[in-house]
């Protein structure tokens, strides 16, 4: 047998009375890919930090090309030929991309640039290398990492998550960008909750519970329940079907939008139109950084339209289109925002301070003053409802894992019974079992009568849950679709805009 490019043995780390790995055995072949699959909080994440240097375990020991070794920090493992792509990016929001390329890759900007470009192009990754990090994207910072990563010419590359935030066509690329890569000498490291790729583009898969590993098998040879019950110990429920309805009362319109944002990098939007009823879940899908955070920014109120201008917004009845995030909350609207730190939560507040910045309202303040007691018992009751592995209510929202952080955000915006809720990308970095039960529980506030909107790049997300469907496309969006008689080739076709180029020749 070929001996292994990387072997752990007995490692365990812990962080307090949390036991996020213990006694791991994991050996990762030369020219392979190997997934690691678990539930969130399984300890994967902490696995893969281990490996590459961010932190050091407290048993155990690590192996490379059968040396033993002790790495430092992520620099460390970089020259030894590791790279990770992080789930949570690591990314300087005031640089450009370029730059945040030069504080690890050498060279001339110059030739930096030309290479990144290459790079976007050939694997599917297209982004300005001139851009501010800021002004981008969830979807483009992920493109950034990779590529940014790939530009160190790794011998091991580790990648958590890395297609939760792209298109169909992209992930299709990136698969075969992999298999170059592990033919030409690079072994892989895959983190994913889609069982699905693991199936496609993995040759083993190590499976963690708890911190434990508790099998080590060939994904190929099994099927995505299989992998489902191993790693979370039961079986998937069945999809809620959605019940049939009649449309009930908007909740939210928008008619005829133009917005030209003042950012350079920004994606300006022309004739938005949509409208979301009680009783309706509405999605709009499209590869990321065609104009979702605009969109999305302007729908929570992040973004106000002037005074003069004559677009319109309009939640539960009312032009909101000037009025800020509280007001349009005080109507009833909650938003779950694709960002988990920094606009869903603040990583360094604890988990009942974080509830408090919603979900105060609801009796957890009185003459002005935080009443204690009640946001702890809100916080639990969120905490036990979704299922969010964390040590307490009192923990930092920071210390969670990326999928537990989305469960607790996810369930801080729907217990505030919100008549219109807005998410963006809903399940993205949450594990199988827990994407089933948050996307059961939207279907089930939708079957009592809630109007909800979703923007995901996961088609098969948007086609387990909505009713219709539009897609944006460089700053437009399209009519809606009847999701029923829709085919996700259909939807593929207008987020590459070749509906579009269709439309144009015919005319």
């Amino acid at each position: 047998m070929t001996a292994p490019l990387l072997s752990l043995r007995g490692i365990s780390k812990s962080y307090g009375e949390v036991r996020a790995n213990q006694g791991v055995d994991l050996d990762v072949a030369p020219r392979s890919i190997h997934a690691i699959l678990g539930e969130n909080g399984a300890g994967k994440s902490t696995l893969m930090k281990l490996i590459y240097g961010v932190e050091q375990p407290d048993d155990g020991t690590v192996a490379w090309q059968g040396e033993i070794l002790s790495l430092a920090s992520p620099a460390e493992a970089r020259r030894k030929g590791i790279g990770m792509v992080f789930q949570h990016f690591s990314l300087f929001e005031t640089l450009t991309v370029v730059e945040n390329i030069q504080l690890v890759v050498q060279g001339r900007k110059a030739d930096l640039i030309d290479r990144v470009k290459a790079l976007g192009r050939d694997f599917g990754l297209e982004v300005d290398p001139l851009a501010d990090v800021h002004a981008l994207s969830v979807g483009e910072r992920q493109r950034v990492e990779i590529i940014r990563c790939l530009m160190t010419d790794p011998k091991l590359l580790i990648l958590d998550e890395p297609t939760s935030v792209l298109p169909p066509q992209s992930v299709g690329k990136l698969f075969e960008t992999l298999r170059r890569l592990r033919d030409g000498g690079v072994s892989i490291l895959f983190i994913s909750h889609k069982l699905d790729e693991i199936r496609a583009i993995c040759d083993r898969a190590t499976i963690l519970r708890a911190g434990r590993v508790t099998g080590n098998v060939d994904p190929r040879e099994h099927d995505a329940h299989d992998l489902a019950r191993m790693m979370i110990g039961r079986d998937m429920p069945e999809p809620m079907p959605a019940l049939p309805r009649s449309g009930g009362e908007k909740q939210l319109e928008i008619v005829g939008l133009d917005y030209r944002p003042d950012d350079p990098f920004a994606v300006p939007l022309s004739n938005i139109s949509l409208t979301v009823r009680a009783g309706e879940i509405l999605g709009i899908a499209g590869i990321s950084g065609n104009g979702q955070s605009e969109l999305s920014a302007l729908i929570s109120g992040e973004t106000r339209l002037p005074r003069e201008a004559t677009d319109r917004i309009f939640m539960m009845g009312q032009d909101v289109g000037t009025f800020g995030a509280a007001a349009r909350r005080r109507l009833g609207f909650a938003f779950v925002p694709e960002d988990r730190l920094g606009r869903g939560a603040v990583p360094e507040m604890s988990l009942v301070l974080n509830s408090l910045l919603t979900a105060h309202p609801l009796g957890l303040k009185r003459h002005g003053l935080v009443d204690r007691a009640k946001a702890a018992a809100f916080t639990k009751d969120c905490i036990r409802q979704y299922d969010v592995r964390t040590p307490g209510p009192e923990a930092e929202a920071g210390a969670l894992s990326g999928g537990n952080l989305q469960k607790f955000i996810v369930g801080r915006e729907i217990m505030l019974a919100p008549r219109l809720l807005f998410v963006a990308q809903p399940t993205w970095g949450v594990d199988i079992g827990a994407a089933s039960a948050i996307r059961r529980r939207l279907v089930a506030l939708r079957n009592e009568g809630m109007a909800i909107l979703v923007i995901s790049e996961e088609l098969e997300e948007l086609f387990e849950l909505c009713d219709f469907i539009q897609v944006l496309y460089h700053g437009t969006l399209s009519d809606p679709l009847v999701t029923r008689d829709t085919r996700p080739e259909e939807i593929g076709r207008y987020m590459i805009g070749a509906h579009s180029a269709a439309a144009k020749a015919l005319a």
